[in-house]
């Protein structure tokens, strides 16, 4: 895989290039600032998890958009060949295990929080869906200021476009899939 950085750099150039945008319209649009958004498209900054979806919403495009390459019409994925985007000093990881796919509007991540972790997510734009699976650990959800406790096994599936967080309560590494649908 190419430098991730550059990857997301170039489709954020791209996005704006095609929409005829100025750094400072997409700032705008994005709550990013002018110089950080530069900085992103020459692959110099190292944008977290948090801007990039505060980038994604703003210019209403999918979280994957940024660092997906191709599109095949058949993957097998190997997690262990995938650059994951690391915020909160390395305590959190984001896997974008099936970047968004204009078909089936989803894209399939696995995240994976240290104890004591927390992610706490800006909102996404209206229609948007996520599915939470926890496959290892606990994890605390709090949804619109609903607090719900998730095992491993345990799922939830609620609407994005309200305040949600994510928190590994659990002295060990929390891990879950994490499955957005946007809605036609």
């Amino acid at each position: 895989m190419k430098d991730l950085n550059l990857i997301i750099g170039n489709k954020l150039k791209e996005i704006r290039n095609k929409r005829d945008l100025s750094l400072d319209e997409v700032s705008k649009l994005t709550g990013v600032s002018k110089a950080m958004l530069g900085q992103i498209e020459r692959g110099q900054s190292n944008p977290t998890v948090s801007t990039l979806w505060k980038i994604a919403t703003g210019l209403k495009v999918s979280f994957s958009l940024f660092i997906d390459e191709n599109q095949d019409d058949l993957k097998v994925i190997n997690q262990n060949n995938i650059d994951p985007i690391i915020e909160d000093d390395n305590r959190m990881k984001l896997y974008p295990i099936f970047p968004f796919d204009v078909k089936s509007g989803v894209e399939i991540f696995t995240i994976e929080l240290e104890s004591n972790c927390d992610h706490i997510s800006t909102p996404h734009n209206d229609g948007v869906e996520e599915y939470i699976i926890v496959t290892e650990g606990e994890i605390e959800m709090d949804i619109n200021n609903r607090k719900f406790v998730l095992q491993k096994g345990n799922s939830i599936r609620f609407m994005a476009n309200q305040p949600h967080s994510y928190m590994n309560t659990s002295q060990d590494k929390a891990v879950f899939q994490n499955i957005i649908r946007y809605l036609k």
